[in-house]
């Protein structure tokens, strides 16, 4: 039974804080255990369970967000659609579909698995390590965003040419482009060949 969010937290070692906890995977994805979310990302890091998702309008522009200020982990970076971890237990096509909610405020439609993929990343800001193996999904945002201006400080749909320039000139998260790459093939066949992906 997948573990709820209630369930998934525990009280902080200084006793002040619901700590979110991770699930721990080997390099198959096998879930190994767990661990508390910052300890995860501390160097060198703790490999566990992400996913990515990249949503499309009806014109094929990808879905960016830009990530609030008063993140402690790549704040105002612009990155993917949504990313984020399951719950221990959580099934990662759930987990996607109840943080793209959560943070934007849309329900993704045709949300499709597009792959797995698994990486190292340091960030130089933060001094923090991705060591993810993440789930990738696709789908489309049919509806109006409302996001969470404590999650999302900006969206922006764009084409790849505008993604290029984009990328180009302002931060990037990371691990952007890994997982973009990954899941290029599904972005292609989801978007098809007129929208350049």
């Amino acid at each position: 039974m997948p573990i709820t969010p209630a369930a998934a937290t525990q009280t902080a070692s200084n006793g002040t804080a619901d700590a979110i906890l991770l699930e721990l995977v080997d390099e198959n994805g096998v879930t190994i255990g767990t661990a508390e979310k910052l300890a995860a990302h501390q160097p060198p890091g703790r490999l566990h369970r992400a996913f990515s998702v990249f949503l499309f309008d009806e014109h094929g522009r990808l879905l960016l967000q830009q990530r609030a200020f008063g993140k402690y982990h790549s704040p105002g970076v612009w990155s993917n659609t949504c990313c984020g971890h399951p719950y221990p237990g959580e099934a990662p096509f759930a987990a996607a579909a109840r943080r793209t909610h959560e943070e934007l405020g849309i329900s993704p439609s045709l949300l499709a698995e597009a792959g797995t993929v698994r990486y190292n990343h340091p960030d130089p800001a933060s001094g923090l390590v991705e060591q993810e193996y993440n789930h990738l999904f696709v789908g489309l945002a049919q509806s109006p965003l409302r996001p969470d201006e404590d999650e999302v400080a900006a969206t922006a749909f764009v084409t790849p040419a505008e993604l290029a320039e984009r990328h180009a000139n302002d931060p990037f998260s990371a691990w952007f482009m890994t997982v973009l790459d990954a899941a290029r093939p599904a972005v292609r066949e989801l978007t098809g060949p007129s929208a350049g992906w």
